[in-house]
């Protein structure tokens, strides 16, 4: 049990380490060389003065400690020991340089030790560092012992602010990480979902008129080859959009960026399928941020693939688009009626119902298909995550007078 649970912490310190580029390493050791020099150095040259014989030794273990700091971020344990020795080597061959001034080369090593390493071997670290406080008591006091001590604590304490500011920063990372896988998903299913439910009712009417009528099955492959293409183009697109070599998405043949300028191709697919399909924009609706631009347009598309999957008896669909300085206001409304128990993406979308065929004797062409097309999806759920996400709010529910309605604010300031 005690080796599993430190498995996440052997991780935390293996990444901490890899994450320091050489420059910083490089970087890191020459400010401790220059530190150590510095201070160590000049106590060790003032106070050699009244010890001649010992001050070459002592100057060489300065040098001791400045060369071992070349390994501080690789071997932090290591150096820390090795530091702690030379510096009471120093201490105890010139007592006149305190013992906290000979072990800041071990306080540095400690400070990074306790950034890079496991909580445990830091821990096991500053318990070795105050083993030499009874010395600092003894040379300095009260007082001695209270600076002794509370440098170290401060070295220890860096290094733990350190560790505490990178693993916020890791999990900072991590969560934007799954937002935007998050946000993938979304686009992949707005994506798919809609364009495979026009395929499934279109092949569902191939297959009723296939014999009776050929031209109109000949007219529903084709529609299903228009909306295949269609949506193979928008997963190129998504993928250039995802990928690390990511640009501005550029307009072209079928490769445009889904937006409301595009709401006309969105409703021709749907009355290919035998949907009728009413379209109003007021308002100006070019110069949208891109966001918002992009979310009513996914509701929309995500409203008329509910209506089209799970609207029994729905022969028309209307689409109103309303964009004014606030922001953009849409709605979709169909005539037709949720089927008993049939509430996915619509009422309840946390229930799954499968697909199935369309029954024997439930109609011919296009309606007959439709009625057998029913499937799981994130209905209501996607596109009350698409409004929210733009600081708008969305609500979907059947009228009164019968047919189901979504309803969607989404407002201008709140994505700019």
């Amino acid at each position: 049990m005690e080796h599993s649970s430190g498995e996440p912490d052997d991780e935390f310190a293996d990444g901490a380490r890899s994450e320091l580029s050489p420059r910083t390493v490089r970087a890191l050791w020459w400010g401790s060389a220059g530190l150590v020099l510095g201070v160590l150095g000049t106590s060790v040259a003032v106070a050699g003065t009244e010890h001649g014989g010992r001050l070459p030794v002592a100057v060489a273990l300065v040098l001791a400690q400045v060369c071992a700091l070349r390994w501080l971020v690789r071997a932090p344990v290591a150096v820390l020991a090795a530091t702690a020795l030379t510096g009471l080597a120093v201490w105890a061959l010139l007592p006149a340089v305190s013992l906290t001034g000979a072990l800041l080369g071990a306080q540095l090593a400690l400070c990074v030790l306790s950034a890079v390493m496991p909580r445990r071997v830091s821990l096991a670290a500053l318990v070795a560092m105050c083993l030499p406080a009874p010395l600092a008591f003894g040379a300095g006091g009260p007082a001695g012992l209270a600076v002794f001590v509370l440098t170290v604590v401060l070295a220890w304490t860096a290094g733990q602010w350190r560790r505490a500011q990178r693993a916020r920063t890791r999990a900072e990372t991590r969560r934007a990480v799954l937002e935007e896988r998050a946000r993938i998903a979304r686009e992949v299913h707005d994506v798919v979902a809609h364009t495979l439910s026009v395929v499934v009712v279109q092949a569902g009417a191939a297959d009723d008129v296939f014999t009776e009528r050929p031209d109109q099955a000949r007219q529903a492959l084709r529609a299903i080859e228009t909306g295949a293409r269609s949506a193979l183009g928008e997963l190129r697109l998504l993928l250039r959009a995802f990928g690390p070599d990511a640009e501005a998405p550029q307009d072209g043949a079928g490769q445009r960026t889904p937006s409301l300028a595009r709401l006309d191709e969105l409703a021709d697919a749907v009355r290919a399928a035998g949907l009728a399909v009413r379209m109003s924009r007021e308002g100006p609706l070019d110069g949208l941020p891109a966001a918002v631009d992009l979310a009513a347009y996914r509701i929309v598309q995500e409203a008329l693939t509910n209506a089209l999957r799970h609207a029994a008896g729905a022969d028309e669909v209307r689409v109103r688009v309303v964009a004014d300085g606030a922001g953009v206001r849409v709605t979709v409304v169909d005539n037709g009626r949720t089927r008993p128990g049939v509430s996915v993406g619509r009422g309840r979308p946390d229930e799954t119902v499968s697909a199935g065929a369309a029954p024997k004797g439930a109609g011919h062409g296009v309606a007959g298909a439709r009625r057998g097309v029913v499937g799981a999806g994130r209905g209501v759920v996607g596109m009350r995550e698409r409004a929210r996400l733009v600081g708008g709010s969305l609500r979907a529910g059947p009228l009164p007078g019968g047919g189901f309605e979504v309803a969607a604010r989404l407002p201008v300031e709140d994505a700019s």
